[in-house]
């Protein structure tokens, strides 16, 4: 199949329906590709030079039959025949190097954004992450990153390529002879004519085989995840999963054999018309031939050239459609690029050196963000949502308290009163919507986020592990550890037996999301990891939650070691871990509603001493 034919069956023009061609975005493509500008030089040369080569053999042929023949020069034939190999070597020669600067662009163009989309998305705050369709943002890191490339070295670089062919064939024909010319152009609509209809019904047909399979990859990427096979296994639905997947899988094959079909019917068409073409210029030039105007030479490399003019007219027919479908990808990357981060480092950051990990609360209101801010709505699942006309709900209302260098802080309240909240304003996941929170002194808005989050080390209530070995994952906190230091840590953590127990211990690999090790071995895990990042202020988010009554214990005692000289912020609903702290802080509502030790709360009566209540009817029930 031509390149022309493919593109016309695999663009979709109701994208690009009614667009014109955006300058900014055409000057921006321009300053991405500058530093390739020599290769692309070297590019377009080698396309005129592939071009004019090839008028080389049909102007021989014409010599050879009008003049060598008939003069029986046997020297000129074999002069003339070495020319036309010499110039399909030269051809040969001249397309490594067009496929190679092709490569280089293209391949560079590639790492560039790539690179450049991954460093802005890691990045960008939490409410990017939690709003975003995560298949949707690897498409554009992979298939938008593909579909720029060939914006650029594969539809630019064909339509340049057409553009030179068409121009040099036509102009070798006019000098043989015009009125065959433009006999061979006034053919075209017998080429566009079954392209349109064809390529109309293969577009729709391949944009719903691209939807089944988009649909069969998601299936496949929850239903072969572990926790999704586990889900599958223990609801007993792996006969109503094949039938649904074998549904599309159907669909698909049933289109694929639709497609084949119309394909090879458009094939056909194309390949007629050729020879409507070829057999028209053999009729005109045959009798002008005949009638002594044209030699027989040229008739003959008339013919030759007649055929590289369909194609390339073919192609440039749909030059708009396929410039603007290519530019999208580069929209749709741009777009990426270009979101700001509603979190950004000042111009001026402070550096955050030996922290001694004091924390401030200074009358602090939080709402999460609206949408749409620190969002794109084209990643977002079924689109941006909207808020109310007040915007989003006050989630913190006026906290204010201290946690002093060295102190063991908890935080206490019912579900969704915000005590998660207060935890993801420390590092900074978001910013607060009114007041101020400090360490050591400094806004945190003030610090560079790199010092900051250096200082800060946050065990959460599900952990997450990398699909690598466990001593990888442990040394994502510091990558130089040795593996004593690993022992240590994971000594400290009550977690070493485990590791010794494994296959190959440090080096054994965990499994995605860590499914080979228990919800308490991760936990642990955590621990280990925060314990060799050794920071100054440590936020425990439910981090013994997985753990039964005798771990639990073991891990108290080595928390109670490894946290000692350090902040801590404790979410917890174990007794031992609200009771051995220094200060307890109730949030109800996201306000702060009561505030002190163990012992004082109860004799206060309120809210504290209700909810201690409670746990303990629930502990020793």
């Amino acid at each position: 199949m031509s390149m022309a034919a493919f593109r016309m069956i695999h663009q979709d023009p109701e994208e690009v329906r009614g667009k014109g061609l955006d300058r900014d975005l055409v000057r921006r493509v321009v300053t991405l590709a500058a530093p390739y500008r020599w290769q692309l030089a070297g590019f377009l040369v080698a396309i005129v030079l592939e071009a004019l080569l090839a008028l080389v053999a049909p102007f021989v042929f014409k010599a050879i039959i009008d003049t060598t023949l008939p003069d029986k020069n046997t020297a000129l034939l074999v002069a003339q025949s070495l020319l036309v190999v010499a110039a399909a070597v030269a051809t040969a020669v001249v397309s490594l190097f067009e496929r190679r600067w092709s490569a280089r662009i293209g391949e560079g163009l590639i790492y560039d954004l790539r690179v450049g989309l991954f460093d802005h998305v890691q990045r960008m705050p939490m409410q990017f992450f939690t709003r975003s369709q995560t298949g949707a943002l690897v498409s554009r890191l992979n298939n938008d990153v593909i579909g720029a490339q060939r914006a650029v070295t594969g539809t630019l670089g064909t339509v340049v390529s057409n553009v030179v062919t068409l121009v040099t064939v036509v102009i070798a024909m006019l000098a043989l002879d015009w009125r065959i010319t433009l006999a061979s152009i006034l053919l075209l609509p017998l080429f566009l004519l079954p392209s349109k209809r064809v390529g109309r019904r293969l577009q729709a047909m391949t944009r719903e085989s691209f939807q089944l399979n988009a649909e069969m990859n998601a299936t496949m990427t929850e239903r072969f995840g572990v926790a999704g096979a586990l889900l599958v296994k223990l609801f007993g639905q792996h006969e109503t999963e094949t039938d649904e997947f074998g549904e599309r899988a159907a669909r698909v094959r049933d289109i694929g054999i639709r497609s084949a079909v119309y394909t090879r019917f458009f094939m056909i068409m194309l390949t007629l018309v050729g020879l409507v073409g070829v057999a028209a210029v053999y009729l005109i030039g045959g009798l002008q031939v005949i009638n002594g105007t044209i030699t027989t030479g040229a008739l003959v490399a008339l013919a030759a050239l007649v055929v590289r003019v369909y194609d390339p007219l073919t192609s440039l027919t749909n030059a708009r459609v396929d410039v603007m479908s290519a530019f999208v990808s580069f929209e749709r990357v741009f777009e990426v690029l270009d979101s700001p981060n509603p979190i950004p480092d000042p111009d001026d950051p402070v550096e955050l050196v030996d922290p001694v990990g004091r924390i401030e609360l200074d009358h602090v209101d939080f709402r999460y963000p609206a949408a749409g801010v620190g969002s794109i709505a084209s990643l977002e699942v079924g689109g941006s949502d909207r808020d109310s006309p007040d915007g989003p709900p006050l989630v913190l209302d006026d906290v204010t308290f201290t946690v002093e260098p060295g102190q063991t802080v908890a935080l206490v309240g019912p579900s969704g009163a915000g005590k998660s909240t207060i935890a993801s304003l420390i590092p900074r996941l978001y910013d607060v919507s009114a007041g101020a929170l400090r360490i050591d002194g400094h806004d945190v808005r003030s610090l560079s986020q790199a010092s900051l989050r250096h200082a800060i080390g946050v065990v959460a209530q599900d952990p997450h592990l990398f699909h690598a070995t466990v001593g990888d994952n442990l040394r994502y906190a510091r990558p130089k550890a040795t593996d004593q230091e690993l022992r240590e840590a994971c000594l400290a953590a009550q977690v070493l037996d485990v590791i010794d127990a494994l296959p190959q211990g440090l080096d054994t690999m965990v499994g995605e999301r860590g499914y080979r090790l228990s919800g308490g071995e991760k936990q642990r895990l955590a621990i280990a990891r925060m314990l060799l990042k050794d920071p100054a202020v440590v936020v425990l988010d439910e981090a013994t939650s997985s753990l039964d009554s005798e771990n639990e214990a073991a891990i108290q005692a080595a928390l109670s070691i490894a946290l000692e000289g350090r902040t801590a912020i404790v979410i917890a609903h174990r007794l031992s871990t609200i009771t051995g702290a220094d200060r307890i802080v109730v949030v109800d509502g996201g306000r702060v509603v009561e505030t002190g030790r163990h012992a004082d709360l109860l004799d206060d009566g309120g809210l504290y001493a209700d909810l201690y209540r409670t746990l303990v009817g629930t502990t020793f029930a």
